[in-house]
């Protein structure tokens, strides 16, 4: 009992020695919102905010929207995803951002969302409060006239009974409605009767007065925000309708939701950031109205998801706006068929590999197994796809399977001429690694290059824009659990396999839930109770039931200790880790756990297909812990030559499903978990002779 005791005592402290040595190591690194480059010099506070709707960096040029140019080259820019609570994002629900920090209307909100009702308008406790004018209507000159009379008069303004101007430029219809044009004209007027009302002047279409740069129409104005709200024009009142004809009552074209316009003229020639982002040239409209009480010496409250923008110097600033913009929307489009391309051949490799027929045929059977290990290669490659700028090719997608493809072949030569190639173990052990390997060195190293790839983080859906996002977590424990089995079944006793584990699941952790990396609070949840039971299950130690609820109280513990860690850093630099801490303090915890559910929900039941991927997910997870009762001789017979084998599948099914529990898009995750093993379990199966006959007739 005494031996049993101390070899359970020493995997767990090794784990948790590793996990606090990581963490401590990863925590001091600086966030990537502070990285060299940014803007620290003290700015003016913001005094003017410009507004409108359906505006993107596709519709400014110094051809077609002279004062719009002229402004863009006078501040920091940035692609701005202006998502509400609806499928149409409109500018009314974008106003109310704009005032309460918060994701649309909050009357209309569901109860889930965690928006507070009613709604606190932030920018209430300015000095000078708020001054609304809407300059949309067929005589702009008065308001304006007005706006500017109101702007105060020294160069810096820094008068602080100053009211914040807040002018509705009027709206843009959506990319791809009737009108669009006319409209953009007409804003870009508006926008140079300002700068010349104000004392600036307005260059010509296609350049500047002097054709030298020398035109600077910020000059004029104190420092300015100017911010597409809504991907929409105001529908009247009823978000999430089309809009439609006066006359004829038929509804319009809905256009395109695309990346908005941000900019900010307090540093000209430089890419807008913000802490809620951690991406150069993204930001998020929640993070106006911080950035507005930022810029007048107050905090915004710690709830509100938005965070202060911040400038980064970048060389070409509006190249990097338009380059967002432009990824976000054609990523869509290439998305599927890119990763398809290349992915597709694993669905060839199965069929070969599952067909008994097929399988019996040693020749045949090796190109299955190097076809469905080659599969999962289009993971890592897609997540970094955005290092190629794809998206400024005629043909988009087909510029985005020519990178997937140049970029996997290389891989896939690395795989199949490696000496791991040797055995089927081997080949789906090296294939995870290489997937799981990609994934984490990607989040370890900034998230950098998620922007405009597929797998990526996705400025357009707005749910996570750096780190390791639900389905890539999935992708991540799929890969390293079969790994895992490849290591364990060339270790030679119980205490090389705990090892192995126990190494592996370190470092998998520690990149997924590091604030400065994955940043993924829901991970450690998942990992820790899911590498801890593996490594008790490799060691020989007999299950029981204080085992498990030890490594679920450790996992609370260590990742409530990386969440308060990430709290003490400044407001700026945190991530989700650090405002749950905010959250709780606030006495929210139930209401983020009741959203986080919902949402779970929702995802679930609401997208078709995917509950019922879940439900299938739910039947196999079943099927593969019981292979002899569910006929699967095969993978009985894997496990009788790997008896680490059948614990590999344990500790995966545990994670999948306690990662699905306390994440809001679970599903995903679940998702992704199960299509790694799909694709990789059956190569390293032994062919349908050698399980019939009971004995392993190739080298695992």
């Amino acid at each position: 009992m005494h031996a049993t005791s101390r070899s359970l005592r020493r995997p767990a402290a090794l784990l948790a020695l590793l996990l606090a040595l990581g963490a401590a190591l990863v925590l001091g690194q600086p966030s990537p919102a502070r990285a060299e480059g940014e803007h620290t010099a003290p700015l003016p506070p913001i005094r003017l905010v410009l507004v409108t709707s359906g505006l993107t960096w596709q519709d400014i040029t110094a051809e077609d929207t002279p004062a719009l140019q002229c402004l863009a080259d006078g501040a920091s820019l940035g692609a701005m995803n202006a998502a509400s609570i609806t499928e149409r994002s409109t500018q009314r629900q974008g106003e109310e951002t704009l005032r309460t920090g918060w994701r649309g209307l909050a009357a209309e909100a569901p109860r889930a969302a965690g928006i507070p009702d009613p709604p606190t308008d932030l920018l209430a406790q300015l000095p000078g409060g708020v001054l609304d004018l809407d300059a949309s209507g067929e005589d702009p000159a008065p308001v304006i006239a007005e706006a500017v009379s109101a702007l105060p008069a020294d160069e810096d303004g820094a008068v602080d009974d100053a009211p914040v101007v807040v002018l509705d430029l009027g709206s843009v219809p959506a990319t791809g409605a009737p009108g669009r044009e006319q409209a953009i004209a007409e804003l870009d007027s508006r926008a140079g009767a300002l700068v010349t009302a104000a004392g600036g002047t307005v260059p010509p279409a296609g350049g500047d007065v002097t054709g030298d740069g020398s035109v600077d129409c910020t000059a004029s104005l104190p420092r300015t925000l100017l911010v597409s709200a809504g991907y929409f024009p105001d529908d009247g009142g009823v978000p999430g309708s089309a809009p439609r004809d006066v006359e004829t009552g038929a509804v319009e074209a809905p256009g395109r939701t695309m990346l908005q316009v941000a900019l900010d003229t307090g540093a000209p020639g430089m890419a807008l950031t913000s802490g809620s982002t951690h991406q150069n040239g993204v930001v998020i409209l929640t993070d106006v109205a911080p950035s507005i009480l930022a810029s007048h010496g107050l905090p915004a409250p710690a709830t509100v998801p938005g965070q202060p923008m911040a400038m980064k110097a970048v060389p070409d600033a509006q190249r990097l706006a338009l380059d967002r913009t432009q990824a976000a929307d054609r990523l869509r489009q290439a998305e599927v068929p890119a990763l398809l391309s290349w992915a597709g051949m694993g669905a060839i490799g199965l069929v070969i590999l599952l067909v008994p027929r097929l399988a019996r045929r040693p020749r045949l059977a090796a190109v299955g197994r190097a076809l469905a290990a080659c599969a999962p290669l289009a993971a890592p490659v897609g997540l970094a796809a955005g290092a190629v700028p794809w998206w400024r090719a005629d043909h988009p997608t087909l510029a985005l399977i020519g990178v997937i493809w140049l970029g996997a072949l290389p891989l896939a030569a690395l795989l199949l001429l490696g000496p791991w190639r040797r055995s089927r173990m081997g080949l789906a052990a090296a294939s995870a690694a290489i997937v799981a390997g990609g994934i984490l060195l990607e989040s370890a190293t900034g998230s950098r290059l998620q922007m405009g790839s597929p797998l990526g983080a996705q400025a357009m859906i707005g749910g996570r824009y750096y780190g390791i996002s639900n389905h890539l977590f999935g992708l991540v424990i799929g890969a390293s659990t079969v790994l895992l089995l490849g290591l364990c079944a060339r270790a030679a006793t119980a205490r090389g396999r705990v090892a192995r584990v126990l190494a592996v699941g370190a470092v998998v952790t520690v990149v997924c839930v590091a604030p400065s990396m994955g940043a993924d609070f829901g991970s450690m949840l998942a990992l820790v109770p899911m590498f801890g039971l593996l490594a008790l299950l490799v060691s020989g130690i007999r299950l029981r039931p204080w085992h498990v609820l030890g490594l679920g109280a450790l996992a609370v513990a260590l990742v409530g200790t990386v969440a308060v860690l990430d709290w003490l850093r400044p407001s700026d630099q945190r991530t989700h880790l650090g405002r749950f801490v905010d959250s709780v303090l606030d006495g929210d915890l139930g209401a983020v756990i009741l959203r986080k559910l919902s949402e779970n929900w929702e995802m679930t039941v609401g997208i078709p297909g995917l509950g019922v991927l879940v439900v299938v997910a739910a039947a196999l997870s079943v099927v593969v812990l019981m292979p002899r009762r569910a006929g699967l001789q095969r993978l009985a017979a894997l496990d009788d030559a790997v008896p680490a084998s059948r614990a590999v599948r344990v500790a995966i099914v545990a994670g999948a499903w306690l990662g699905f529990a306390v994440n809001d898009t679970g599903a995903v995750l679940v998702a992704g978990a199960l299509a790694m093993w799909l694709v990789l379990l059956p190569v390293a199966l032994p062919d349908p002779t050698s399980a019939r006959d009971g004995a392993m007739r190739t080298a695992l």
